[in-house]
């Protein structure tokens, strides 16, 4: 079964990077830190080579006591054998803690560079993927990779260099217990291969089944009121629980998988252990060797067992961590088309969820703001919500939205926007002083945890105290904002001064005022009209689009009626455009809105 059979049939999800693309991508992480990774290196071969001083030393003690010498003769030998561990204890310590300290600061640049390009993509492409693929990615895999670092990796670099060494002490010994420990190889071998021939696809299934399970609770929590509203728990448990029984089968796979690999492992240590010892006797027999060099041998072997076997085993963490890092960064290395980047120049702003959109190819006429020409938008195949809209704004002026539901109001504001891209036609917007050149504030506003004014500054960083203070006035929020506990330096978000929807949404469009784009999209900002400060926000909403041009979607139509023009969408097309008193009299899609809305006492929400 592929990774495409575990996940939903409609998910496209995020791509996972090739083997080759991965290591490739860790040399460029480990790159700018060369110098700790060669320092790390070089102590533990150090240490690792005096450790390996142990093994002749107690050779020397064995025939010390074996020719009866006097026990005056075990003094230096005793002596260095506590010399050789206080130094290999503190070359050991040393070394990993360089190797450490390298792991975390390329898993830190690991994380920032996934975080970054995981902003930077399409929305539209995140919900094709669906929430629980990035989650897991974000939460399971970083885990995972975060977890080798710490522990695998140090461990690994030690027992392969202990691995190294050993062997080539026992040549100097011998080579003939050289070759005798060699027959052990062939079974390790062939066990490492049996592993992860078998390993890599169980871990990646593993990986991608975990998304899969993680989406199915992220939509059945998500949508718990539709779910019992339409009846269907007993459905969405059975697929909550159906990806579940693939998750589990899974791991109790790999479970299995390890077993195997530990008992093919004690096969290969007998092996060589009987092979060492078998060749130390008739050495010392013949005379060739003396008992305390063939004690020597079987101890070095011996003392292959722990690096051998971590080694081996930390193949288990590896291909768990090396499925993970794949994930990562085939996120990292999601690009968009090389039209698309030649094209668009996206700058996020925070929960501003602004976007500039810079087309220089595609330039605008003098007097238009935006120029939307024959767009189409498609959520995926079957899936078109906007049919060729073609749509002008000029300058300074204020453009409602005005549809029913999934008329396709919202995605052509995040067109527009530039958070997403058409999948045909072209969206110019005129080169503006500032940056970014488009903002959008939407209904789902996020409060970020910190104090106001650090929340304030996330639309333009270098904005003084009176400069928010401004913004805030401009927006009708000043009044509240001063009246917290501590003012702006007040800490909001989570675990700090919960703020209603209607404060936070001021706060967003406080925010726009700070950002000062040429164009704003607001798409159902002001939702909150329903509430008591209904009129205050409305008026907030009024302020902060003074002297730009916007684009509205309207959710009552009081804000289409205060719009210098109304576009008036349905079925993905536009059809109807004007003021609000040409459309209210031309007795079409608009008019039947407005007696609609008009006759009842409460707006519907389009």
């Amino acid at each position: 079964m592929t990774p495409t059979d575990i996940a939903d049939d409609s998910a496209e999800l995020l791509p996972i990077a090739t083997g080759a693309r991965t290591r490739a991508a860790l040399r460029t992480l480990i790159r700018p830190d060369r110098g700790r990774a060669i320092l790390g290196l070089g102590v533990l071969v150090g240490a690792t080579a005096v450790g390996l001083l142990v093994q002749p030393l107690l050779g020397r003690i064995v025939d010390i006591v074996a020719d009866g010498r006097p026990a005056d003769a075990l003094t230096l030998p005793v002596v260095l054998l506590l010399v050789v561990a206080v130094v290999q204890g503190v070359t050991t310590t040393l070394g990993l803690t360089q190797v450490a300290r390298l792991g975390e600061t390329v898993l830190a640049r690991l994380r920032e560079q996934f975080i970054e390009r995981a902003l930077q993509l399409p929305a539209d492409r995140l919900e094709r993927a669906g929430a629980g693929d990035l989650t897991a990615r974000v939460t399971g895999d970083v885990a995972r990779v975060a977890e080798a670092v710490r522990s695998a990796l140090p461990e690994m670099a030690r027992s392969v260099l202990a691995i190294v060494l050993t062997l080539g002490a026992m040549a100097l010994l011998d080579v003939r217990f050289l070759l005798a420990a060699l027959l052990a190889v062939p079974v390790q071998a062939l066990t490492a291969r049996w592993y992860v021939t078998r390993a890599v696809t169980v871990y990646a299934d593993q990986r991608v089944a975990n998304g899969a399970q993680q989406q199915q609770l992220l939509e059945t929590i998500g949508g718990a009121v539709t779910v019992r509203g339409h009846r269907l728990e007993e459905q969405h448990t059975e697929k909550s629980a159906a990806r579940s029984r693939r998750a589990v089968e899974l791991t109790m796979r790999s479970v299995h998988l390890v077993l195997g690999f530990y008992a093919r492992l004690h096969i290969a240590e007998y092996i060589g252990l009987a092979a060492v010892l078998v060749t130390g006797f008739f050495l010392v027999r013949d005379g060739s060797v003396s008992i305390g060099t063939a004690t020597a041998a079987a101890l070095y072997f011996h003392s292959l067992f722990g690096p051998v076997n971590a080694a081996l085993v930390l193949l288990d963490d590896a291909q768990s961590a090396a499925a993970g890092l794949a994930r990562l960064v085939g996120v990292t290395d999601l690009q968009e088309s090389t039209d698309l980047q030649e094209s668009t120049d996206l700058k996020a702003s925070a929960d501003l969820k602004a976007s500039a959109v810079r087309l220089p190819h595609q330039r605008t006429t003098s007097d238009a703001a935006v120029t939307v020409d024959a767009v189409s938008h498609a959520y995926g195949p079957g899936r078109t919500v906007l049919h060729e809209v073609s749509l002008t704004l000029r300058a300074g002026e204020h453009v409602a939205l005005v549809g029913t539901s999934g008329a396709g109001k919202s995605t052509l504001a995040r067109l527009v926007a530039g958070v997403q891209q058409p999948t045909g036609g072209t969206v110019s917007v005129a080169e503006g002083k500032t940056a970014p050149s488009v903002v959008l504030v939407t209904q789902e506003v996020h409060v970020f945890t910190g104090t106001l004014a650090e929340d304030l500054r996330l639309a333009r960083p270098d904005a003084t105290d009176a400069d928010l203070r401004t913004a805030l006035a401009t927006v009708h929020a000043l009044e509240w904002a001063e009246a917290l506990p501590e003012g702006l330096a007040t800490v909001v978000g989570e675990g700090g001064h919960r703020l209603d929807p209607a404060r936070a949404q001021q706060l967003a469009l406080a925010r726009l005022v700070l950002a000062d784009p040429p164009v704003a999209v607001l798409d159902e900002a002001t939702a909150e009209a329903g509430s008591a400060g209904a009129r205050t926000l409305e008026r907030s909403a009024e302020a902060a689009l003074a002297g730009r041009t916007a684009l509205v979607v309207a959710h009552r139509l009081t804000q289409a009626v205060a719009a210098d023009r109304i576009v008036v969408l349905e079925a993905g097309r536009v059809v109807e455009s004007g003021t609000h008193d040409e459309l209210r009299t031309a007795d079409g899609p608009y008019a039947t809105l407005w007696h609609a809305w008009s006759g009842s006492r409460a707006a519907p929400h389009l």
